[in-house]
C-alpha cells in the first residue's frame, strides 16, 4: 500500500472497521432474533436452494428465492444509483447508502416481534449487498465489510507470505485483516447482548454506527472532500 496515496473518506480504514462492527451486528440480529438465518451473504441460501432442488422440496426451494434475489437486486440497485447521484453532484453515493441502511435498521428496530422474519431478512439481504457492492477496498486493499471468508484467506495468505519473506508490510496486511474479522466477532458479540435484551430492537446496535458513519462521510462530502464528489473510490 502506498502510505502517500490520498483516498477518499469512504475509502479509510476507520470506516471499513466501523462497518464490520455493523456487519456482525446485522449477523446477530437475523440469527437470535429473526428466525435463525444469516443475511450478510447468498452462499448458504444458495445450498440450500441445491439441496431443496435436489429433495423435490419445491416450495422450500421457492422460498429461498425470496432472500437471494432481494440479494441480487441489491448489487444491481447499487450499480446502477451511483451514476445518477455523481451527476447530481451533492453528495457521494456511498454516504447517501449509509444513510439509507440507517433508515432501514431504525425502521426495523419497530417492526413487532409477531411480525413475518421474512420482512426484517429481505431488508437485511438488501442493504448488506449494496454495502459490500458499494465499499470494496480499504485504502487500497480489496476487503468485505458483511463477512469474514475472504478476509481469513488473505489472513493465512498474509502471514505465510510475511513469515517465509520476513516483510513487515506483509504481516501488516495479516494484521488488517485479522482485525476486520475481530471487529465483525465484537459486532455479532454485541448484537447477542442485545438480543438477549431487547430483542429486535437489537438492530439499533448497527443503527448507532450507521449513524456515526453517515456523520463522518456527510462531513467528508459537504466540507473535507467538498470538490472531490467526482472522485471514484478504489475498485470500481
Amino acid at each position: 500500500m502506498d502510505k502517500k496515496q490520498d483516498y477518499l473518506e469512504c475509502e479509510s480504514s476507520r470506516v471499513f472497521s466501523l462497518l464490520m462492527l455493523a456487519g456482525g451486528a446485522l449477523g446477530a440480529f437475523t440469527y437470535m432474533a429473526r428466525g435463525n438465518v444469516f443475511c450478510n451473504a447468498q452462499t448458504g441460501n444458495i445450498l440450500l436452494l441445491g439441496l431443496a432442488l435436489g429433495d423435490g422440496e419445491w416450495r422450500r426451494a421457492a422460498y429461498l428465492l425470496i432472500p437471494i434475489t432481494a440479494y441480487g437486486l441489491g448489487a444491481a440497485v447499487s450499480e446502477f444509483l451511483p451514476v445518477p447521484v455523481k451527476k447530481a453532484g451533492k453528495l457521494r453515493w456511498d454516504t447517501l447508502l449509509i444513510g439509507f441502511e440507517l433508515l432501514v435498521t431504525v425502521l426495523l428496530g419497530f417492526v413487532p416481534e409477531e411480525a413475518p422474519y421474512q420482512i426484517s431478512q429481505v431488508a437485511v439481504n438488501f442493504i448488506c449487498s449494496m454495502q459490500y457492492n458499494t465499499f470494496r477496498q480499504a485504502e487500497g486493499i480489496p476487503m468485505a465489510t458483511t463477512f469474514c471468508t475472504n478476509h481469513l484467506r488473505q489472513a493465512g495468505v498474509w502471514l505465510v507470505k510475511g513469515l517465509r519473506k520476513k516483510d513487515r508490510t506483509y504481516l501488516k496486511r495479516f494484521l488488517q485483516h485479522g482485525r476486520m474479522i475481530v471487529l465483525f466477532v465484537a459486532g455479532a458479540a454485541a448484537g447477542a447482548v442485545l438480543c438477549r435484551y431487547v430483542q429486535g430492537r437489537a438492530v439499533w446496535g448497527a443503527s448507532v454506527v450507521y449513524l456515526i458513519v453517515f456523520l463522518d462521510l456527510l462531513y467528508a462530502d459537504l466540507k473535507k472532500e467538498k470538490g472531490q464528489l467526482g472522485r471514484v473510490p478504489s475498485g470500481h
